[in-house]
């Protein structure tokens, strides 16, 4: 009887021998395949909305709250942008191949670097079925093959969009096997694929904290791994408030559920009292709840009592924490204390403030005069993203096509020796 770890070897070793194709796929050929899986999209729209009713009708019987559902649906709009997203990447240079400027040595060797795919990326993520679209269309664009382990509750929209993907492929002459989709839920898949070395080059999970705990301690491949989004907006005593009060409004509310949300702002106590009641308003009318520090209660009489836990807090719904400080220094000083390095902004008029924050502040992504809900390859001009690293090697903040990729040193020479 076929073993869920035997069943998952064998997924590992036809991605590996996939890889080999991708990696020598034209440009055309892969371009081909993204809009063969874009047109199937389009016209498959209605059986892939079915699948997704039955993850959601499952997902409402198990209570699952409303940030979650939020994440597992698959709207109009949604699938539209999966649409333009692989137009998009399809549409974008090809970076496998690309070389970076050639130096010559004094003895005439010429010395370059080529960019190639990183090999056979397995991707763990949960509750968003459109990740496994912009998954298989960054991996392939990338010359890579991929392994795609959504959650449990998007499982018949996971292996519907797989379906999807399987068609473009095969209408590109290419591998079938280049993406696939895990068809069971069991834990035991991703024990497995986190460990399989011989065939997986690296993993990048999608997830909350108990996801990435549980593969830190367990993988034995390497992560490109996204902690928490505890971001936050710093409105600095030079800030134009009128601005400042749409940058905070749009971070909190454009969409709870993302990991670009605020979920701190920050004040300048210069500004406080003229900022404070107007985006309170705003807030409290589309139903966030506030929680403050005693400035900020002595301000907005509605906010609860903030405590640390709020501070730390990656609240992904209808929540906002506020505190009040002396100046910039302290917002950096709360921010390098209570943030996980996603993403931050600083709404400001005076350059050197924002220039300030911008270097100091330890994040993968910083803004001046822009929410925090940009988080996201699509909206930097990267197509899409696999998701954003809040690590500091190899690839940071939202990790599109270069993120999926490496270098090799390539030299050519003339019959040089080494004396």
């Amino acid at each position: 009887m076929t073993t869920i770890f035997d069943a998952i070897q064998q997924i590992g070793r036809q991605a590996r021998q996939a890889a080999r194709a991708v990696m020598r796929a034209s440009s055309a050929q892969k371009s081909h395949a993204l809009h063969a899986m874009a047109d199937a999209l389009f016209e498959q729209r209605a059986t892939l909305k079915a699948a997704n009713h039955l993850d959601l009708e499952a997902a409402k019987a198990r209570a699952l709250d409303a940030a979650l559902l939020d994440r597992l649906t698959l709207s109009d709009r949604s699938i539209d942008l999966m649409i333009e997203g692989l137009r998009q990447i399809a549409a974008m240079p090809d970076p496998v191949g690309e070389l970076t400027a050639t130096k010559i040595r004094p003895n005439g060797m010429q010395v370059a670097q080529m960019r190639v795919p990183l090999g056979v990326i397995g991707i763990i993520y949960e509750s968003r079925p459109n990740v496994t679209i912009d998954a298989a269309a960054l991996c392939l664009k990338s010359g890579n093959a991929a392994i795609l382990r959504g959650g449990s509750e998007a499982l018949h929209s996971n292996l519907a969009l797989g379906t999807i993907v399987s068609h473009g492929l095969k209408a590109a002459g290419l591998p079938e096997t280049a993406v696939q989709v895990i068809d069971t839920p069991d834990r035991a898949a991703v024990g497995a694929l986190i460990t399989m070395t011989e065939f997986v080059d690296v993993i990048i999970p999608r997830g909350g904290k108990s996801l990435i705990k549980r593969l830190s301690e367990e993988a034995r491949v390497p992560m490109i791994k996204h902690l928490d989004g505890n971001c936050h907006v710093y409105v600095d005593q030079f800030a134009d408030l009128s601005m400042a009060v749409d940058v905070a409004f749009n971070a909190k509310t454009y969409r709870y559920g993302v990991c670009g949300a605020m979920e701190t702002l920050l004040v300048h106590q210069a500004v406080a009292s003229s900022f404070l009641p107007e985006i309170a308003r705003a807030l409290i009318a589309h139903g966030v709840e506030l929680r403050g520090c005693t400035q900020t209660q002595a301000l907005v009489p509605q906010a609860l009592a903030a405590t640390d836990d709020d501070w730390a807090t990656e609240y992904l719904g209808p929540i906002l924490a506020i505190r009040v400080v002396d100046s910039m220094p302290e917002a950096i000083a709360h921010i390098e204390r209570w943030g996980s390095g996603h993403t931050e902004s600083i709404v400001t008029s005076h350059i050197s403030q924002a220039q300030q924050f911008q270097r100091e502040v330890d994040s993968s992504s910083v803004y001046v005069n822009l929410p925090t809900c940009f988080a996201d390859g699509f909206e930097y001009g990267l197509g899409a993203e696999i998701g954003i690293s809040t690590n500091r090697l190899h690839a940071r903040g939202p990790v599109g096509l270069e993120g999926l990729t490496t270098l090799k040193w390539i030299l050519q020479g003339d019959g040089q020796t080494r004396g």
